[in-house]
Formats: C-alpha cells, structure tokens, sequence
C-alpha cells in the first residue's frame, strides 16, 4: 500500500480528533480523502507526514514506517498541507527556488529547469516573475502545488487542493492530479467538494467525526447504497401484483399522460428481494402483459450515500 494505517489516534486532552482509523490507500491510485469540517481530516494528514505525533497506531508511506524512517520516506513525498506559505515579496519563482534549496536531496545544477517546469505545469509560467503578495488566492494555491511537484514524487498529499481556485483553476488541478497518477504517482486528496472527488478520484475514504466509517473504490461506495426501479406503466393495477410477487413494496411516484409512475426499493444493489436483476423484472412484467413504457434503476448519489455515512451535509459544487 501506498498508504497503511493501523489504529491511528490523535487526542488533544480528553478530546478524541482522530480515533484508530485504519486507512489503506492503493499505488497509483487518485486517493479522496473526505468529510465535514472537522471530521479529523487534517489532524490525520499531519501524522501521516510526522507533521504531528500520534497518541496511539502506526503509519506506513511507501512501504517504510513513519516516522521512524522520515529521512527515507519524505525526499519521495510531496505535500500541500493548511494552505501555502511563501515569501510574500520574492516572486513564485524566487520562492521555488529557496524551497527547494532547502531539500537535502536537490540538484542544484537541475535547479532551474525543474521550477520552470513546475511552474509550468500549473500553468503559473506568465507570473513566476511576479511578488507573491500579488498572487490571487487560487495562484497562492497553484504555487503550492508547484512546489510539491519540484521533484519526482511516489506519493502527494494534497490538502484541499481547489480552495480558493476558480473554475477554470479548479479544471486545471484536476487535469493535473490525473496525469500525476497516469505517470506512477499516489495521489491522497482531502477534500469536502463531493463534485471534485467523483470527478478526479479513484479511491476514496469517509471521515466522521474523527472515525473512518467507509473507504474503496468510489464505484464499490456508490454501490453500496440504496437502489429503487421506476416504472411508467398505463397497466398499473396489473403491475402492482407482479411486483409484490418479487418481493418487492410498490409506491404510487405520480401519474402521467401516458401512464402512472410506480417505484419500488430493490433490496439489493443487484436486484430485487431475491437477488433478481432489474431486467429479470422486466421480463417477468412483460410475461405477465404489463405495458412497460419507462423503467429505469435509479441509484444513491455519491452525496446521498455520504451524507447517510456521515449525518452531515457536503459541498457538492465550488
């Protein structure tokens, strides 16, 4: 795993910020890492990197403990955590160039190229020569991101990598994270921007109130949530006892021109009380000669699935 932990705990006093939360976050893959305001999101980044010492558990980056083998594991780890700091009166690319005179483990003959590129990457080439005090929230936000990307990376954490980026900005970080993980590269996003995360994530892990109550693959969380078929039929009376025949509780959804709207919850992601497929239901309706003018499977959105995880509201939207 690219990231491994095991009973990672974080107490500030009697009050509990992150309680044994056993993340496992796969190479390669784009990582969202999410939940509320609160929900112990960057105290658990902050142990990751060894920003911040946990009461109890242990962390494994790339492989190696953490934070016994920081030396080792940090050069290979990128990280924009709590927003960027910079030097408000040297330009992006002046501060670039102090960060990453201050790594152990830099060239410094490759110096140059390696800011340029990064900068470029972020799409921040036509204002490396700007004071940073000048930069727009977002361009603060894109520098950071640069920084990180100054050296290959196996791992990036990236703490809310959209704030304060507008939407053409926001595009653009996808679009990167992408292609870092299409080139080798983790990608660990924290993030409350549910939009942002089905959009660029892989993987993803829900955090509530400092505990880890859901993580996988995002298609495996949308698919645990509930499902329900629709039905426009002009035959609803005989609809009715096929349906309950498959075990299924059958709702009045309203009536159209061309027929009333049934719905039904499917007890199972994949089908009906007894495991039936949504076509298998089709079929059994036609058999029965039922007039099946709509059916569609319409599923828990990833907002609705989160906030039932979480009994609190997401953004779904910048």
């Amino acid at each position: 795993m690219a990231i491994e932990t095991q009973g990672l705990t974080k107490r500030f006093g009697q009050q509990v910020a992150v309680d044994a939360v056993d993340l496992a976050v796969p190479p390669g893959s784009v990582f969202g890492f999410l939940g509320p305001n609160g929900s112990g999101k960057t105290s658990t980044i902050r142990m990751l990197l060894g920003l911040a010492a946990a009461s109890a558990g242990t962390v494994n980056l790339l492989g190696m403990d953490m934070p016994r083998r920081f030396q080792d594991v940090l050069p290979q780890v990128g990280a924009l955590v709590e927003g960027p700091a910079f030097y408000p009166f040297l330009s992006g690319a002046a501060n670039l160039h102090r960060l990453d005179a201050a790594g152990r483990h830099t060239v410094p003959s490759t110096r140059k190229a390696r800011v340029d590129g990064a900068l470029e990457r972020v799409g921040l080439s036509h204002a490396a020569g700007k004071k940073v005090h000048a930069y727009s929230l977002g361009m603060k936000q894109r520098l950071g991101i640069a920084n990180a990307l100054l050296s290959h990376r196996d791992l990036l954490v990236l703490d809310e990598p959209t704030n304060g980026l507008d939407p053409q900005g926001t595009r653009e970080v996808r679009n990167l994270v992408r292609s870092l993980a299409h080139d080798g590269a983790t990608v660990f996003v924290s993030s409350h921007l549910l939009a942002e995360v089905e959009q660029m994530c892989t993987h993803a892990a829900v955090m509530s109130a400092g505990r880890l109550v859901a993580q996988g693959p995002l298609a495996d969380l949308r698919r645990a949530g509930s499902a329900r078929i629709r039905l426009l039929t002009p035959d609803a009376g005989a609809a009715r006892p096929v349906l309950a025949g498959l075990g299924l509780a059958v709702e009045a959804g309203g009536v159209q021109a061309d027929g009333e709207i049934l719905l039904a919850d499917l007890a199972s992601p994949g089908g009906g009380a007894d495991g039936r497929l949504p076509e298998d239901i089709v079929g059994h309706l036609v058999a029965a000669g039922v007039r099946v003018r709509g059916f569609a499977v319409e599923r828990e959105s990833l907002e609705d699935r989160f906030v039932a995880l979480t009994g609190e509201g997401f953004d779904v939207a910048q």
